[in-house]
């Protein structure tokens, strides 16, 4: 029969060796990873680690030796799995609403990279935004800075009887941004009551958990912008429809 070797494993979980014994020469004091100390050893009963099988005669090749996640002699919790479980557990808190402000925040800055876009050296062409594809296309080009799935047109679920499409879906980050552009014949009204037909649309959708609808209004047709995101501003458990508009006051 064979007997178990020890494996030496820094305090993040990169594993050193698991020929402590037989390979010594493996050995380190700190991670060439991460630079983290480590150990072969429990810290709490100071039994060592199990590292790699060896049967005398056999030559095993191919086989990696798990870095384990408890110490089989105490029970103990080692070091690593306390901290991948709370590097997980604060990646599952943040990361939507990290994303989610950040697509808010693009969508505030908007109107000011637009209004620079105007002013280029020697009068050279530039985009003008004149209507809502003007709209989407500098929004898209913006989200690429920090995105890199971005799926325009999206189909959503039938509802009420139809389908339609979404302007942006963020995939892995379960956003959906919905672009709107004021115009002398949508305004306030109008807006407020497309926005609601689309949350609920939206809402059907298997990778939307996050609605943000985007209003540019640089000509000011809506007079109480804050008083609509207000009305229309809504999260509950499972999802989050945020609207913004852009500019505010004129």
């Amino acid at each position: 029969m064979g007997q178990y070797d020890t494996q030496q494993v820094c305090l993040n979980g990169h594993q050193i060796t698991a020929n402590y014994h037989s390979s010594p020469e493996f050995r380190n004091k700190f991670c060439a990873t991460c630079g983290e100390s480590t150990i072969h050893t429990c810290p709490e009963c100071g039994h060592e680690i199990e590292g790699k099988y060896h049967v005398p005669g056999v030559l095993s090749i191919g086989f990696a030796t798990r870095v384990p996640t408890h110490c089989k002699n105490c029970g103990a919790t080692f070091p690593w799995t306390v901290a991948k479980a709370l590097l997980a557990t604060a990646k599952n808190k943040t990361t939507d609403i990290d994303n989610f402000a950040l697509v808010e925040r693009i969508c505030a800055r908007f109107h000011l990279v637009a209004k620079q876009l105007k002013s280029r050296h020697a009068d050279r062409e530039s985009l003008h935004i004149n209507d809502e594809y003007d709209t989407q296309d500098l929004l898209h080009a913006l989200l690429h800075v920090y995105f890199d799935d971005i799926r325009p047109e999206e189909w959503t679920p039938s509802y009420a009887g139809g389908g339609s499409r979404v302007d942006f879906l963020l995939k892995d980050e379960k956003i959906i941004i919905e672009v709107k552009k004021t115009r002398p014949t949508l305004k306030a009204k109008d807006v407020g009551a497309e926005l609601i037909v689309d949350s609920q649309r939206y809402r059907a959708h298997p990778d939307c958990k996050k609605l943000l609808c985007f209003v540019y209004d640089p000509e000011g047709w809506i007079s109480n912008p804050r008083g609509l995101e207000n009305d229309l501003n809504k999260k509950q458990d499972d999802f989050e429809i945020k609207v913004l508009i852009v500019p505010k006051g004129h």
